[in-house]
Parts: structure tokens; sequence; C-alpha cells
């Protein structure tokens, strides 16, 4: 039982850190001096970070354990943490945010430790658990926020509630975590870690500044061309490297496959919801004709909430669907479940109940793609490369959620109404149609992993651990990153 609450807590940090950041933005531009396309740095550093730092340190905890990995993450982030809450300056709050990005590897790391630590009878309940607490951390620092900062407060005082789960996760952590013998060999791939690390760094960058920086500017360009060349060379090195990284080989099975573009199109779908219902409910009618005048912490209790109670209540229960049918089949149905909740954002969100019903099916399509995701990736790899996989799962879905928010906010910006300078009613329903298509792939994709699945026998307790792994399904209102 500590071992639980001890990873549930560290895991919490992750959420709680990603949402916290969101509703804050406004009251850093004002507070720091700084442009809006500075202040969405504070998203894009965090994201960049995450994107170099979740591969290596998944191989890492497959190499040399997972217990120093999770301690020197929590470290990292209560170091970030601090010098966010006492800095007043751009340039080191990013470079708290670069620190913070080290949570991502969390999620991952602690279900290798629950996989070897617990019996399979207690396997599933402590998976669901750790789930249920991402959903918990990420409302909490939506409500946080909301509180603490809505009414013209510091920004800084929602990260003094981070920095406290953080220290107390540690110390739970360098407590509780027991000490293993690791089994598997090998060393790190620096080299390659460092070619990705570009080349993930060179993709991240036009898609969140692509807004500020114009579409067809040199930046953007030379970034994209840049990234293409990058991540090629990096598949040449892999292949003749002899201990790589990551297996080419693992990046063109059908089975990682299926889970990686669908984690990218639910990243998609995840950062669409969530700025769509958050900056149409807070619209004036009285000015723009649509909205509800709802306030930030409105916005995220009244219409986010409701989806992070379903979350908690609904990760359990996936994971128990998707032992029993398999995770294929369980991605099909949540995914029609976004559809349906993209749909009738689209069209009909003229009352508060229906953004509210819109708000629970796409995030209860959130939630079930984050329980069957990580089952598929489990039985798709070797069991010394669950973290790697699973961190590479990860990096699909931070694209996916840089994508969806480039995407909503390029949208958004772009239907600006000269009366009134905010945007038209025209740029949410375009919102609303790229969450029905990345729901649609998702639908897609899963039913053509369906129709490639041949019968096999599983080895030893495979459909136990798909089971278990499912019940944890990653899950967060604002987030969904690892």
């Amino acid at each position: 039982m500590g071992l639980v609450v001890a990873l549930s807590l560290g895991v919490t940090t992750l959420s709680l850190l990603q949402s916290l950041v969101v509703p804050a933005l406004g009251r850093i531009e004002e507070q720091l001096g700084v442009s809006p396309g500075a202040a969405g740095w504070v998203l894009t550093a965090n994201l960049l970070a995450a994107a170099v730092l979740t591969p290596v340190l998944g191989r890492l905890g497959d190499l040399r354990g997972a217990r120093p990995v999770i301690l020197g993450i929590l470290v990292a982030v209560a170091l970030g943490t601090l010098l966010i809450v006492l800095t007043e300056s751009l340039p080191l709050l990013l470079a708290g945010r670069v620190l913070q990005g080290a949570s991502y590897g969390l999620f991952p790391l602690s279900i290798s430790v629950l996989r070897r630590e617990l019996p399979e009878a207690r396997l599933s309940v402590a998976m669901s658990v750790v789930s249920s607490t991402l959903a918990v951390g990420g409302v909490a620092g939506l409500v946080a926020t909301g509180l603490l900062t809505g009414d013209g407060g510091d920004y800084r005082h929602a990260f003094w509630l981070g920095l406290g789960i953080t220290l107390l996760a540690l110390a739970l952590a360098a407590w509780l975590l027991p000490r293993r013998p690791v089994s598997a060999r090998g060393r790190i791939d620096w080299w390659g870690a460092l070619v990705l690390g570009l080349g993930l760094v060179l993709l991240l960058l036009p898609l969140s500044q692509g807004p500020t920086w114009g579409w067809v500017s040199p930046g953007t360009i030379g970034c994209s061309i840049g990234a293409v060349a990058v991540l090629a060379g990096w598949v040449v090195l892999q292949r003749r490297t002899p201990e790589p990284l990551v297996r080419p080989a693992m990046l063109t099975d059908r089975r990682t496959v299926v889970p990686n573009v669908a984690g990218v199109m639910s990243g998609i779908a995840l950062f669409a919801s969530f700025l769509a219902v958050l900056q149409y409910v807070q619209a004036d009618p009285a000015v723009t004709g649509y909205g509800f005048d709802a306030s930030v912490l409105e916005a995220a209790v009244v219409y986010l909430l409701p989806g992070g109670v379903v979350g908690i209540l609904l990760a359990p229960f996936a994971g128990r669907v998707v032992g029993r049918v398999g995770g294929l089949p369980t991605l099909t149905a949540g995914a029609l479940s976004g559809v349906a909740g993209f749909g009738l954002l689209a069209g009909a969100r003229g009352e508060p109940w229906l953004v509210i019903l819109a708000g629970l099916l796409t995030q209860v399509s959130v939630t079930v793609a984050y329980a069957a995701l990580p089952a598929l990736v489990v039985d798709a790899v070797r069991e010394d490369e669950t973290g790697v996989a699973n961190a590479v799962n990860s990096i699909a879905r931070s694209v996916g959620q840089a994508l969806g928010s480039t995407l909503a906010v390029t949208l958004i910006a772009g239907s600006l109404d000269p009366a009134t300078g905010l945007p038209r009613a025209l740029a949410f329903t375009l919102v609303a149609l790229v969450g029905v298509a990345a729901s649609a792939v998702v639908v897609l994709v899963a039913l053509i992993g369906v129709r490639g699945d041949r019968p096999h026998r599983r080895h030893g307790d495979l459909a136990e651990v798909e089971e278990a792994t499912a019940g944890a399904g990653e899950w967060s209102p604002v987030s969904g990153v690892r």
C-alpha cells in the first residue's frame, strides 16, 4: 500500500504541474511584462525538455533501475519548481520549466516498478489508483490556479502548491521505493539520444511557435526541413548502432505503429477539446454573441471538473474492459465517443449543459485511449524495452498535444472579428471539426489494427499485464503527456 501511495503522489506532480500553467499564462504576461508569444515559451520549453528527456529516462530506467531515476526526476522537478516561485525573470522561469519537463518520465517508470514489485492479483487495482491520481492532479491544478490567480493573484502561488507536493513525493519515494538488482543489460546510446533530441526540438519548435513566427517564415520552414533531415539521419544511426536507444524495428512494427499514431491523434483531440471549451465558455455573449462569460475558476470547475470526475471513475473500468475484449476494440469505442463529443461541440453548443456533455464525451474518449495505449505498447515489445517503448508513445502524445494546441490557436487567431478583436463563432466550429477528424483517425487505425491482428498465444502472464497496465490509463484533463 505504501508503495502505491508513493508512486501515485509522484505521478500526481506530472499532471498537476501541467495544469497549473495554462490558466496562468495571462498572469505571467502581466506580471513579467512580456508578450503573449514570449509567455507561450513557458509551455514550449517544458514540451521540448520532455521530448528530449523522456526516451533517455525510459531507457535509463530499463538499464539502471527505476528507483534512482525516479528520485533523480523528483529532485530535478523540485529544483525547477523552486526556481519558478523565486524568480521574476522569464529566462529563469523557462529554465525551471525545462527541469519540470523531466516529470514526463514518472508514469512509465512507475508502471515498471509496480509490474516488478506487486503480485498479479493486486496489480490491476494498483495501476487504477495511479491512473486516478493523474486525473486528480490535473483537476486540482486547474482549480488551484483558478482560486489562486483568477482574481489578479500572483501566478507563483499555484507553484508553491506544486513544490509542496513534489517534496512530499520525493520523501515518500526515498523511503518506500525498494532497491532491486537490475536484470537488463546494455548501455545508453547517448549519440542516438542527442540526435533524437535535436530532431524532436526541430519538429516541435515550428509546431509550437508557428503562429508567432509565421507558417512560411524562414525559421518555420528551416526547422521543419531540419527535423526531417535529422530524424531520417537518426533512423540510419539507430540501424548501425549495436545497442540503439530505440530499435528501428520497434518503430515500424504494426503493433507499435497503431498505438503511436493513436497517441498523436489523441493528443490533438485532448488539446482541441481543452482549448476550445476553455476559451468558448469565457467569452462574453453580449460582445461576441456566444459563450457564457465564465471566469477561469468557473470554466475549470463547471465545464472541466465533471470530465475529471468521470475520468477517475472510468479508468479502472476501462482497464477491466481492455483485459476482457482487448485494447483495439476498446480504443475504437473510446474514439467513437470523441467523434460524438466533438460533433456535438461543432453543431450544438448554445446551452451550458450541451458544452458540459460535449466535454464529457471528449474526455471519456481520451480516458479510454490512455487506458488502451499502454496495454497495446506492452503487448508489442520485450519486457526490457517497456520503459523506452512507453517513452516513445509519450513523445507521440506530446507531439499531438503540440499540434492540437497550435491548430486551435491558429484557427482561433485567424478568425478574429475586426469589430470586436475577438474570435468569431466559426473558429470554435473549425476547432471542433479538427477534433472530429483526429478521433476518426483513431477509429480508423484501431480498425486497421484489429483487421491485421492474428490469433496468437500470449506468453505467461501477458494477458494479466495487459489488463493491469490498461487499468493505469494515463489521463489528465489538460495533458495526457508523458
